[in-house]
């Protein structure tokens, strides 16, 4: 069939992957007419329908899901041959854009990328530092790594380790003002602690068999980890924080914690690299994402 060629499938690729036409077109640096056009030629050399258009986005239908499944085989193939000559006589090479949490990403993460920067100097990493989801797929980014209670069904999930949250104040507001003794007490105190995108800010406490769930009103609130670490060594108020945040400064007595036979868990407690299953991986990706995993999985067992 003359009509199903490389390229139509790769069109619907790209399509399928964007959600709806505008953004395939900005991708292609096509117009969206251009766009619409090239598909409706498709679908009728064919004589099928191949995508269901909706108000906001595009899905595929049984055949359109079927020929983009063997789209995404023929894309990655060409992509893979194309890595292959671009890479002979030369180091490992390309670009991977990567999407950090602030606050792992700012203090643990960004030596790791430096280091990553020293041995691969050939490989452009363009590293976002955000905490939202959608942004894989509006920021086309090839790796994220974020902290949830689970992964979005959308993505391909690999858990990397597990982030335990405190209690915790400076030794002199602890003198001062004394710590919180009962998971009731924190609604009285001056929380500091991560944003919460329009949500209410819900604490879980778990002991044993036992589980609370607590509302919480900070009273600085901020998704930058760093001046968060700076607030409660100001005597600011009672943290709820990450643990790898404040550990150093634990270490040193500068903060003290409370409340610490419970578990916690309030922005979810699992760390996860997350990427979109239809997009190609090149050998830079593949190359970033085993050094990642490596250096997540070392730093929680240390």
């Amino acid at each position: 069939m003359e009509a199903l060629n490389a390229q139509s499938l790769i069109l619907l690729v790209d399509i399928v992957d964007a959600g709806n036409l505008s953004k395939a077109a900005r991708k292609l640096k096509m117009s969206r007419a251009n766009i619409s056009y090239h598909l409706t030629q498709f679908e009728q050399s064919l004589g099928l329908q191949l995508l269901r258009r909706t108000t906001r986005r595009i899905e595929p239908t049984e055949v359109g899901l079927k020929l983009y499944q063997h789209g995404c085989v023929i894309r990655d193939e060409l992509l893979a041959a194309r890595e292959s000559v671009d890479s002979l006589g030369r180091g490992l090479h390309g670009s991977v854009r990567l999407s950090l949490p602030t606050g792992f990403g700012h203090l643990i993460m960004s030596d790791w990328m430096i280091e990553f920067k020293h041995t691969y100097p050939d490989i452009a990493l363009d590293v976002v530092f955000e905490n939202r989801i959608d942004d894989l797929l509006r920021e086309e980014i090839d790796i994220a790594i974020r902290v949830m209670s689970e992964p979005p069904l959308q993505m391909v999930a690999h858990e990397l380790c597990r982030v335990h949250y405190v209690i915790c104040a400076s030794a002199q507001y602890a003198r001062e003002h004394g710590m919180p003794e009962r998971l009731e007490d924190l609604p009285g105190v001056p929380l500091i602690t991560s944003t919460v995108d329009g949500r209410d800010l819900r604490l879980s406490a778990y002991q044993g068999n036992e589980r609370q769930e607590i509302l919480l009103k900070p009273t600085l609130a901020s998704e930058n980890f760093q001046f968060l670490r700076e607030a409660i060594l100001a005597g600011l108020g009672v943290g709820l924080v990450p643990d790898y945040l404040v550990s150093s400064a634990v270490a040193e007595q500068r903060i003290v914690l409370a409340l610490r036979d419970w578990r916690l868990s309030v922005f979810g407690t699992r760390m996860f690299l997350l990427r979109m299953p239809g997009r190609y991986q090149t050998l830079a990706a593949r190359t970033l994402i085993d050094f990642t995993v490596q250096r997540v999985r070392a730093w929680a067992q240390s």
